[in-house]
């Protein structure tokens, strides 16, 4: 990464032609991933897995065993991106990341409750004031039509 700090786009499809509730959950998720790995990996003995790998031996999959395993959520914790064996994400009932993005969309539009404004006077200052500049712009804008009539 080249340092990014603004990430655009998220829960578009179609070139931002449509929008998608479970395209932004995915979405958050890889975020979560690229602002982990933004922020530096950390390298130790226990991370590196030397001896599974040495265990293992060259050419062979340490993928499965139980370090690799223990550490495979190191990167992120994902709210929907699956990372389960095949055994185990059979057991949990095969569902698709797409599936798992609308149950949590579902879960957030049923149980989401929002925090209250702190500033509520603020807020309604600073939407007053820009409110004031755009009806003060179309006055002129108006007047400047009725000039030119």
């Amino acid at each position: 990464m080249v340092g990014t700090s603004n990430v655009y786009g998220c829960g578009m499809l179609e070139l931002g032609m449509s929008f998608s509730m479970e395209q932004l959950i995915l979405d958050n998720d890889i975020i979560g991933m690229i602002r982990y790995v933004k922020g530096g990996v950390e390298v130790n003995p226990k991370t590196i897995a030397y001896e599974s790998i040495r265990d293992v031996g060259i050419g062979n999959n340490f993928l499965a065993t139980m370090e690799t395993l223990s550490n495979v959520d190191l990167p992120s914790r994902p709210l929907v991106l699956d990372r389960h064996m095949i055994e185990s994400w059979r057991k949990e009932g095969s569902k698709a990341d797409a599936e798992l993005a609308h149950d949590r969309v579902v879960e957030i539009l049923n149980n989401h409750e929002t925090e209250p404004i702190a500033n509520r006077g603020l807020v309604e200052a600073v939407i007053k004031k820009a409110d004031d500049r755009f009806r003060r712009l179309q006055a002129n804008i108006d007047a400047s039509h009725t000039a030119e009539d």
